[in-house]
This record gives C-alpha cells, sequence and structure tokens, in this order.
C-alpha cells in the first residue's frame, strides 16, 4: 500500500505508467477500485491509498468498487453479505 500523500505527482504518474500502482483505494471507506473511476478521482487525496494489484487489496480487508468493479463487488457481496 502507498498512500497518495506520500507521493509527488511525478513519482505518481512514474508509477503508474510503470504499473507499479493500478488500483485506487479509499482508506476510510475501506474500497478500492480502478485508478479512472469516477467516484475515486472525487475522494480527498489524504484519505486515498494505492495498491499494485487487487490481491494487495483484499489481503487489507478492502472491498470492490460498486461502480466501476461491479462484477467483483456482487461477488465479494455474496460472500460478505451487510
Amino acid at each position: 500500500m502507498i498512500l497518495h500523500s506520500q507521493l509527488s505527482p511525478q513519482n505518481l504518474r512514474s508509477k503508474i505508467h510503470s504499473r507499479t500502482i493500478r488500483f485506487g483505494g479509499n482508506k476510510k471507506l475501506k474500497i478500492y477500485g480502478l485508478l479512472g473511476c469516477g467516484s475515486g478521482k472525487r475522494m480527498k487525496r489524504e484519505n486515498r491509498i494505492f495498491f499494485k494489484d487487487e490481491e494487495e487489496a483484499l489481503q487489507n480487508n478492502y472491498r470492490p468498487c460498486g461502480h466501476c468493479m461491479r462484477e467483483a463487488y456482487k461477488q465479494w457481496n455474496r460472500k460478505y453479505p451487510t
């Protein structure tokens, strides 16, 4: 996990381009999703966190975003109904 607040804009772009970062998440809500998701783009920088892959997000108890990762969210919701 990498906190957004720990990255400079140039470093962030470099990590995204090299695919070191592939998913973003909200550390308060424990939700992760695609980097292009509108919901993720609206969150505050201090709440944003990045993951190298989906497995890393799941290992840290984050759930898939219901907007940009609809199928993964449905599967997660079947396992862990609210």
